[in-house]
């Protein structure tokens, strides 16, 4: 039989709720060390509002699976996550925030414009709800990217070795949709050739007008989201330490 939509939805929606979870909880480590007193407060609110998104696809999964959102945030294991890699990485310098930060606004925007159209209703409203600040998120790590790109000697440098580590990360948002049958995706979610195509057209032009060197290493096949890198087991006990001390507590 084919695969109803809601099954076919829920584990998608559930690894775009991870992407943004923890892409906001590596952002929200900046607050209080961003080069500047504006940024600190700019980016401050970029992790919240990613924080925001995610919890939107979080509610969402929780209609379709009657699955706490709090359960899934704080009492999942690492390899339960289905994030991709690229927002797991450690934080490192402000060069390589941007450039990740760039690459996955990129991502979501060409994403959440496809998902307007999706005829899973539920999917189109939030991505009507989120393409907004996508769109501001978006106009505000190119102006960094080009900023650092085009600056002085060592940012150019420190930016254009960010990329260089980055790049392979990025073919992991075309990886296979954690779902079922292809067929059965069809006019819910974008394809991802399709995707990659209309990501690769907004981003390649960019970086070389930052005055980036696209790596020689073309973007590779992507690969799953059920295998991780060491760094989100840590992040995941920072970050679910609380709950876990009174899993019955009532925050």
């Amino acid at each position: 039989m084919p695969a109803t939509p809601e099954k076919v939805v829920a584990p998608i929606v559930l690894a775009m709720a991870d992407d943004e979870l923890i892409l906001g909880h590596r952002n929200s480590e900046w607050t209080g060390h961003a080069p500047i007193l504006e940024e600190d407060i700019a980016f401050a609110n970029i992790a919240l509002d990613e924080l925001g998104h995610a919890r939107l696809w979080y509610d969402l999964h929780s209609t379709l699976t009657d699955t706490s959102p709090d359960t899934l945030v704080f009492f999942r294991p690492a390899g339960d996550y289905r994030n991709v890699r690229l927002v797991e990485l450690p934080r490192g310098d402000w060069a390589f925030t941007m450039l990740r930060q760039y690459l996955f606004d990129a991502f979501e925007l060409v994403r959440g414009e496809q998902l307007l159209e999706s005829t899973y209703r539920p999917l189109a409203e939030i991505a009507a709800r989120i393409l907004p600040e996508e769109r501001y998120h978006y106009r505000h790590t190119e102006t960094w990217v080009r900023r650092l790109g085009l600056g002085t000697a060592e940012s150019h440098s420190r930016t254009q070795l960010a990329l260089d580590v980055l790049w392979p990360y990025a073919a992991q948002l075309f990886g296979p949709w954690p779902a079922g049958d292809k067929p059965s995706l069809a006019g819910i979610v974008p394809g991802l050739a399709h995707l990659r195509e209309r990501w690769e057209a907004l981003v390649l032009p960019f970086l070389a007008d930052a005055g980036l060197k696209i790596p020689t290493l073309e973007l590779a096949t992507a690969e799953g989201r059920d295998v991780h890198t060491t760094h989100l087991a840590p992040l995941l006990q920072e970050m679910q330490e609380v709950a876990r001390l009174d899993p019955e507590a009532t925050w």
